[in-house]
């Protein structure tokens, strides 16, 4: 079914599917330094969305809900520039289960690239995490923005491992989906729109999105071991870092890979295959 046949301008379903798996053979065949250079891109960019949610979660006058959404708004900048900038993302491309569900790549191949993608999406996070210390944005505000670094540091740390896990397949669910429908758009506009609504849906909830937690935690390590924060916050550590990483990476994997990706290869790509 064509995009005209289905009624809007816009990739039909199926036209999606298509150009998912072909994008994910070229992801998974990126050489290895422009696949590391434009990971640590995609890291750095989801930082500067974390950063943009902190600020309005800094606000104490907001209320629960409009800072949760308005928070989740504004984090969208991390996976718009992902996407219309050009960059490889971690989340996004558990996508690549589709190319490789239809015999287009080896497990091998996706292997290498999210191993890769994961390692270069973590530097360029904290990388950005060092600059924003560096330059001190954490004292606006009379400090909060320090503050709210910290406690959404230290909440992520302490979540048990389940928790972390579930709200993590909830997470990369919504991320895939906007990275499913900004593939439909014939323009920046439509990225924009296909991107915001989930993205600020998953961030308001308060799913866990591994690569965003490569920003916070180290940034709250830097300003907890330079006390620009309060001595009475839990101790973060390279131990609880990892403890938060591994059941979210997880749960990103299974919900990006396993319920979006490989369901509608089921519907859209099997089907095909088979002539159905």
């Amino acid at each position: 079914m064509s995009s005209e046949m289905f009624g809007f301008d816009a990739f039909s379903p199926r036209e999606i599917a298509a150009k998912v798996e072909t994008l994910g053979v070229g992801k998974a065949r990126l050489p290895l330094g422009t696949m590391w250079m434009l990971a640590m891109l995609a890291g750095a960019f989801i930082g500067l969305g974390a950063l943009y949610f902190t600020l309005v979660r800094s606000d104490p006058t907001l209320g629960f809900a409009v800072a949760q959404v308005l928070g989740g708004l504004v984090f969208s900048l991390g996976l718009l520039l992902v996407v219309v900038a050009g960059a490889e993302l971690f989340t996004g491309n558990n996508l690549l289960a589709m190319a490789w569900a239809a015999g287009r790549i080896s497990m091998r191949e996706v292997l290498r690239n999210w191993s890769v993608v994961c390692a270069g999406n973590l530097v360029g996070a904290a990388g950005l995490a060092l600059l924003v210390f560096l330059s001190g944005h954490a004292q606006m505000n009379g400090g909060r923005i320090a503050e709210t670094t910290m406690a959404i540091a230290v909440a992520k740390v302490e979540l048990p491992f389940w928790s972390a896990f579930f709200r993590g397949v909830l997470c990369n669910v919504l991320v895939c989906m906007a990275v499913w429908m900004a593939i439909a758009g014939r323009s920046v506009v439509d990225k924009a729109v296909a991107i915001v609504f989930p993205v600020s849906a998953f961030v308001a909830a308060g799913f866990e999105h591994s690569i965003a937690n490569m920003y916070f935690i180290p940034l709250g390590m830097l300003l907890q071991g330079a006390g620009v924060v309060d001595a009475g916050w839990p101790t973060l550590t390279l131990a609880g870092f990892a403890g938060n990483l591994v059941p979210v990476i997880l749960g990103n994997l299974v919900g990006g890979s396993v319920l979006v990706g490989l369901v509608y290869w089921v519907i859209y790509v099997r089907g095909r295959k088979s002539g159905d």
